[in-house]
């Protein structure tokens, strides 16, 4: 039987297939095909020749719904909201964008007050009825909507349904009535939490992306069919988790982001094999590069992000994003300073050198001119190289910068693109008080390798784990990722006052919906397990933070020293106070049989890998350097840097000062030499 990962990159679509019969792997990547993903995915899977007839599972990260929301290319929305709130929306936060900037504006809301329809109901904080809803007066605001040949979305957010859905229930069932052919949800099923504008914007988020996702999936099903594949496609969710796809399909918010979760909970699987608990990522593709850190092999699960300019409270991996990827182009600013990204020359027309009419310097074409990379070497196995063209793109600056040649302008553009990576990962890791040199760095993506080793540097991390096939490592991940679906609930309780069983008693239900929604799609109860978390805080502050409640902690006072610990770790002090309970949390996860990752087999020596030998600059300093093919370098193989290591679908780049270990599963660690 064969199991598939497949990811949709900005510039590649990556595919990883596992064999459970040979006990072995295979990747390939395509060109992304961004008006037509679909495409991309056959274009991948034919490539890797596959008998789809054997395939037991298909698991996909996607990029539709994050790319429609930065891209403002989503459904037009209508909200059906209670009386006197159709601002929330509008209204937003009252935090500036900008700080210091009197005409800063913030992003116009997902759906615009015109589309924002009041009816008269209202529940009280504690969910009791103050103002029933009237089924008829919903039924005709709903007629009154514009049908303009169908394709829109209806989100139904009414003040408290997270303390008692009936209402959004009710006008649920009206609206999939009076709305055929509309994609429809309500705040209840999508965020069933306090704060009305996250709520009320998340769903519409929802609603925004939902006629994309659906259309999407119909056509990837009816492609997959074609090629011999009628079983569940599974999506790989923001949450680093996956989903069946009807589940995805009603909340397709909750695969803005799956893509990179694919890549972290990848790097937490291969932590737990190699014994490495405290981890890293660096995600560097096309577009951006996705930094994560791990402490324990524990996802880092958060409820507090956003997407673009809008506030998206699904539960979701706590990715941070930087614009700096293979394809992101380096330009001047007004201050005739030298900047790289977020813009990106992306898939269509690429980086100068792929020669498909792209014109202006980018990360990619930089290291080309560094001899980083190799002219010779085909980027993702098709794409040839051209050293002239990439070297005519970096010369375009030189106008700017009469005093630099090209070479020493293309170093230039990887230490800011460089700098901007080392920025992401400090935000994530001593701005919430973590030290990064008690963490392994681990590399991946086309890119991740090529520039890990100076992230490191800059960092003192001691330690850069480049994966097996690190191009293709998000696939990867989708393949090998749990089942996972969040439930939450709001209830407020002071633990001083409370006894741990009414704690207890909250956990134990959210459990029991998420163990049967599991089971009823096909989950083993044996292979059920569920991750408990609380949003507690201070009495008398604003804002929550989510403590992990494991079993050993069953009493009060553990769980109050537990939320202390956390918020001394956060914010650098705790004052011993009287705590608050807020939200209560649960994951519900169904394990999947992963597969085993077979030894690396590789023998004889060192020298038998060696490609060829070039000059490589590095520190202003030009090098001769061996170029070595990964795929014949021998398990337990130790060496020095400076070396350059060639893949299909990736190149590693180990500076002076560095060394080389090849893992016993053909993973490599490279290790800071001066450590």
């Amino acid at each position: 039987m064969l199991w598939i990962g497949v990811d949709i990159g900005g510039t590649f679509t990556d595919a990883v297939v596992y064999d459970d019969v040979a006990q072995g792997f295979r990747y390939a990547k395509a060109p992304s095909v961004p008006a037509n993903p679909t495409q991309g995915v056959l274009d991948v899977l034919g490539r890797l020749e596959l008998d789809m007839g054997q395939a037991q599972r298909f698991v996909h990260g996607i990029t539709i719904g994050t790319n429609a929301i930065l891209e403002r290319k989503g459904a037009p929305v209508w909200m059906l909201t209670t009386r006197g709130f159709r601002d929330v929306l509008e209204i937003a936060r009252t935090n500036r964008p900008v700080l210091y900037d009197i005409k800063s504006l913030k992003a116009p809301p997902i759906v615009p007050r015109l589309r924002s329809i009041e009816v008269d109901e209202r529940l009280l904080y504690d969910g009791s009825v103050l103002e029933p809803l009237d089924e008829n007066q919903v039924r005709e605001a709903l007629r009154s909507v514009p049908r303009n040949g169908g394709g829109g979305a209806m989100a139904v957010c009414f003040l408290h349904s997270y303390a008692n859905p009936a209402h959004e229930q009710q006008a649920l069932r009206v609206a999939r009535e009076e709305l055929p052919g509309w994609f429809v949800c309500a705040s209840h099923e999508v965020l069933a939490q306090m704060r009305e504008y996250e709520r009320f914007n998340t769903t519409a988020l929802n609603a925004y992306i939902g006629p994309l996702i659906d259309r999407y999936l119909e056509t990837l099903g009816g492609g997959l069919a074609g090629i011999g594949y009628d079983k569940e496609i599974f999506i790989m969710t923001s949450n680093g988790g996956v989903s069946t796809g009807e589940r995805a399909r009603r909340l397709p918010v909750s695969t803005v982001l799956s893509g990179p979760a694919g890549g972290v909970a990848a790097a937490v699987h291969l932590g737990a094999q190699l014994g490495m608990e405290n981890l890293i990522t660096c995600d560097m593709g096309g577009t951006s590069t996705d930094v994560c850190l791990i402490e324990g092999l524990r996802l880092p699960v958060t409820n507090e992000q956003s997407i673009g300019d809008y506030a998206n409270r699904t539960p979701q991996i706590e990715i941070n994003a930087v614009g700096a990827g293979g394809g992101s182009i380096a330009w001047i600013d007004a201050g005739d300073i030298l900047a790289v990204g977020p813009q990106s020359a992306g898939a269509d027309p690429g980086p100068a050198c792929y020669g498909a009419g792209g014109k202006e310097p980018t990360v990619t074409d930089a290291n080309l001119v560094l001899h980083r990379l190799s002219p010779g070497h085909a980027l993702g196995g098709r794409i040839q190289l051209n050293v002239d063209l990439a070297a005519q793109a970096v010369d375009t600056l030189r106008s700017r910068f009469p005093a630099l040649n090209t070479q020493e302008l293309a170093e230039g553009i990887i230490q800011i693109a460089v700098a901007r990576m080392v920025s992401a990962i400090k935000q994530i890791s001593v701005a919430k008080g973590y030290d990064p040199r008690d963490f392994v760095l681990v590399a991946y993506g086309g890119a991740g390798p090529m520039h890990a080793a100076f992230i490191a540097e800059e960092l003192e991390i001691p330690q850069v784990l480049v994966p097996l096939g690190p191009g293709n490592f998000a696939a990867f991940g989708s393949l090998i990722s749990d089942i996972r679906q969040d439930y939450s609930r709001t209830v407020t309780l002071l633990p001083q006052q409370a006894r741990f069983t009414e704690i207890e008693t909250v956990f134990a239900e959210l459990e029991a919906e998420g163990r049967a929604n599991l089971i009823a799609e096909g989950v083993d109860e044996g292979q059920i397990h569920m991750l408990r978390t609380l949003g507690m805080r201070y009495l008398g502050q604003s804002w929550e933070l989510e403590v992990d409640i494991p079993p050993e902690i069953d009493a009060i006072d553990k769980l109050e020293a537990a939320f202390s610990e956390v918020h001394d770790r956060r914010f650098g002090h705790k004052s011993g106070g009287a705590t608050e309970i807020v939200n209560f949390k649960v994951a519900a996860i169904g394990r999947v049989p992963k597969p085993d990752l077979p030894p690396w087999e590789v023998t004889g020596t060192y020298a038998d890998a060696a490609l060829d030998r070039r000059e490589v600059l590095f520190h202003g300093r030009a090098r001769e350097v061996p170029v070595l093919d990964r795929a014949r370098l021998p398990q337990g193989a130790d060496f020095p840097g400076p070396v350059i290591i060639e893949e299909s679908g990736s190149t590693t780049v180990v500076p002076p000062t560095w060394r080389v270990h090849v893992l016993e599963r053909g993973d490599m660690m490279l290790q800071r030499e001066d450590t």
